[in-house]
């Protein structure tokens, strides 16, 4: 990297998933607001036309005036090809299809077993993780061995954890959003239950510790005022009603909600639940997702397969409209941080971010080392340095160490081909409460519905014991 004015403009950054019809837009139009940074965007995708689509899509972009931060965007052939040089590698992809999705996400729901998303926790996100933990951790060890990755692919604990094991002298960390919805949240109850206006969503000052999309803030602040009597006399009245943020309405979004979930949690335990809803849901017993009903007297939404699979039609248009120049990407920052992080990287500011890492500084002193955990750490040059953020209280400990259990498990079946191993984990998990057999049933129907995205050693399970 040559810095030159307090900006670098030589980075290599390979995505993988480069024909992402999301990420990979929000990525661009981030990385064109930044004037610090530009380089070179190496676009890899098993579909490689949509890749195609997205070079064309993210050159038109950089042309724009408006667009200060300058990048090439190129397609490679080849995963070695995209990776070779790179300073940088983000790993953005669908595992599989929406239609091995659906079986996820739906096939449980023979068992009464509900899922709100599916590819992070219960029996949608185990089978999911077997899908994408035989990634690329290999290619990167040995194409990029000093390129910092960051991933954004659910399930966001297993991807990083596979990483770390393949190569344990990675760069890796992984970036979720949930977080900041969170701060968003206290941010517009401070605003409203102490008559201020205008709190900026990074002004809120958390203490973040847990799993991915099970994160908790033991501490919360907005210049010096303690938020948890704000938030706790917020939720003593209005808990039945919830909270619906500004422009989100739960009822007319599939990943919208009126935060209840984080409301009950809260007087349960004591701790603000720091993710949606939609995710929280996941990593309990069957409280509230006993069955759709339960879950819409929660006041949020079980995201079906159809409903994803609707939205990609709609983003495969829009793809086409952005290549022919019928419409642009707008250029409005997303909210997002991984550009920022980058930035940090390169040394050219300093910040401090909820990431997901392994526990081997004792972020949590009582999760074991081996766990990949949610807390604050300081970026800055080519460095992250987790902050100690404490142990948690021994009854929200309970409620991960299954989930911590099934990380070792699956990951050790994922690359084993060991359905025994996987079979102990699906069943550890709380949402699979239905009877040993029938769990049994359930996870080689949904292991046959994904087989040919899975390795070799998969292909002898069968529907029978």
């Amino acid at each position: 990297m040559i810095y030159k004015d307090n900006a670098v403009k030589d980075l290599r950054i390979a995505y993988i998933g480069g024909g992402s019809r999301g990420w990979a837009w929000t990525f661009m139009r981030d990385l064109a607001l930044e004037p610090a940074l530009g380089g070179t965007i190496v676009l890899y995708d098993i579909n490689k036309e949509a890749a195609k689509a997205n070079e064309v899509i993210g050159n038109g972009i950089t042309k724009r005036p408006e667009a200060v931060g300058k990048w090439k965007y190129v397609v490679a052939d080849t995963l070695a090809e995209a990776l070779t040089g790179s300073d940088f590698v983000v790993i953005s992809i669908l595992p599989g299809t929406f239609d091995e999705m659906e079986s996820d996400v739906h096939e449980p729901e023979k068992y009464g077993i509900y899922q709100s998303v599916g590819d992070t926790a219960g029996p949608g996100g185990m089978v999911r993780a077997l899908r994408t933990i035989p990634m690329i951790a290999e290619a990167i060890r040995d194409y990029a061995p000093k390129a910092w990755v960051i991933n954004y692919t659910n399930p966001m604990s297993l991807c990083v954890k596979t990483l770390y094991h393949v190569f344990p002298e990675i760069k890796a960390f992984g970036c979720c959003h949930e977080v900041f919805g969170t701060q968003k949240l206290l941010a517009q109850i401070a605003e409203r239950e102490l008559g201020l206006t205008n709190i900026a969503r990074e002004d809120i000052v958390v203490n973040v510790l847990g799993l991915n999309h099970f994160t908790w803030f033991d501490r919360a602040s907005y210049k010096g005022i303690d938020l948890f009597p704000v938030y706790r006399h917020f939720i003593e009245t209005y808990f039945e009603e919830g909270f619906e943020e500004k422009d989100n309405n739960w009822m007319n979004s599939t990943f919208a909600c009126a935060h209840r979930v984080k409301f009950d949690l809260f007087q349960k335990y004591g701790w603000i639940a720091a993710a949606g809803d939609r995710h929280l849901a996941e990593f309990m017993p069957p409280i509230y997702l006993k069955d759709p009903q339960t879950v819409a007297s929660w006041k949020f939404g079980l995201t079906t397969v159809t409903w994803r699979k609707e939205d990609l039609k709609k983003r495969l248009e829009k793809s086409k409209r952005l290549v022919s120049g019928e419409e642009q990407v707008e250029l409005n920052p997303s909210g997002e941080e991984g550009i920022l992080l980058i930035k940090a990287l390169c040394g050219l500011t300093r910040v401090i971010s909820n990431v997901n890492i392994p526990n081997t500084a004792g972020q949590i002193p009582n999760l074991p080392k081996s766990a990949v955990v949610e807390t604050n750490a300081v970026f800055s040059r080519d460095s992250i340095a987790p902050v100690y953020a404490g142990n948690l209280t021994e009854e929200i400990r309970q409620l991960m160490l299954p989930h911590v259990m099934n990380h070792e498990d699956v990951l050790k079946a994922a690359l084993t081909c060991d359905y025994e191993i996987m079979l102990r984990a699906f069943r550890r998990d709380p949402l699979v409460t239905c009877s040993s057999a029938d769990a049994d049933k359930l996870l080689r129907k949904m292991i046959v519905n994904t087989k040919k995205y899975l390795p070799e050693g998969w292909q002898k399970i069968s529907l029978n014991p």
